[in-house]
């Protein structure tokens, strides 16, 4: 009975203590936006395999099979659906993509855009369709289309960091939680997450891009830890995690070489590894017992520093990147 108290204690303090990238706050319920991209009706209206049934390998048979007038046609009469499928022409999603997006990310390249609900947004950094690596972030908590800073800091310091031939993915593509609250210590919004991410992924593979390390901060960890046994990585980093709904590395049912940070700074050590009545996310990746590759981070700062240029944390990721460890 104790020990079931104490167990209960601390799934309490998990329901209001995990996960974010904002500090200390409320949190405010969060609806994830799934299915087909928007304007999926019009397209549908005009003949056009329904997006919802189709796997990114068969987008990307569709457009194989299409002329490129017919492209570009596609590109100008549905910009929205064109640009977030995954699977479709990376040049064609990132010229649909400046149509949706009427310059609101001018010079940026806008690989996915979603309006809906507080808006999804996948940036690029570098030359995706030649890069000898691929690097993808996926935040935690406060992330969206209009909220983009700390992501857009991640992935342009891991991007200068590990050179030129190397793109990095800021990838804003799924609906996070606000603050620190209850979606946080769920996993509902991970496993919406994890869905949409599997997706962007195998769309990546359709383009011939080289299989990615991912570096998933926060929450975001929660998200790469449900997708892990689904996707194709080469690497996945937890940085900041709160769990990755796993027990230890063997429980993720990867291939991918698993690695954690954390600095002894960070507020994310005070929230309770457990997992009850489906709130909180596990065992800490950093725990010797879940059997992750250690990355430095003994000078990084708090809950958002790992990515700052200069840090044991950061040299470690660019290193990572590049597959310049073993």
């Amino acid at each position: 009975m104790r020990r079931f108290t104490r167990t209960l204690v601390a799934a309490a303090l998990t329901a209001t203590v995990v996960a974010g990238t904002a500090g200390w706050a409320s949190g405010n319920s969060q609806q994830p936006v799934t299915g087909a991209p928007a304007g999926t009706e019009a397209w549908r209206a005009a003949g056009l395999p329904d997006p919802a049934g189709l796997t990114p390998s068969q987008v990307s048979d569709f457009f194989q099979g299409l002329s490129q007038e017919r492209q570009q046609e596609l590109v100008r009469s549905h910009p929205g659906v064109v640009g977030n499928l995954d699977g479709a022409p990376l040049a064609l999603r990132y010229r649909a993509n400046a149509l949706a997006t009427d310059g609101r990310y001018a010079g940026q390249q806008v690989l996915a855009y979603d309006p809906r609900g507080r808006g999804q947004v996948v940036l690029v950094y570098g030359d995706l369709a030649r890069a000898a690596h691929v690097a993808v972030v996926v935040p935690g908590s406060d992330t969206d289309a209009g909220h983009l800073d700390g992501l857009v800091r991640k992935a342009t310091a891991l991007r200068e960091a590990a050179g030129g031939r190397t793109a990095v993915v800021a990838w804003a593509g799924y609906t996070t939680p606000v603050g620190v609250g209850l979606d946080a210590a769920s996993g509902d919004l991970a496993e919406a997450g994890a869905a949409r991410l599997t997706g962007f992924l195998a769309g990546l593979r359709t383009a011939d891009a080289p299989e990615p390390a991912l570096f998933c901060h926060s929450y975001g960890s929660v998200v790469c830890g449900l997708a892990a046994h689904r996707i194709k990585a080469k690497d996945l980093v937890a940085v900041a995690s709160p769990g990755m709904r796993a027990d230890d590395v063997a429980a993720l049912n990867t291939g991918a070489r698993v690695w954690a940070a954390k600095d002894p700074t960070d507020w994310i050590d005070r929230v309770p590894n457990v997992s009850f009545a489906g709130l909180g996310h596990g065992t800490d990746p950093t725990d010797p017992v879940f059997g992750a590759r250690i990355v430095p981070a003994g000078d990084a700062d708090g809950h958002d520093g790992y990515f700052a240029p200069g840090t044991a944390s950061l040299r470690a990721f660019a290193a990572i990147a590049r597959g310049d460890v073993r």
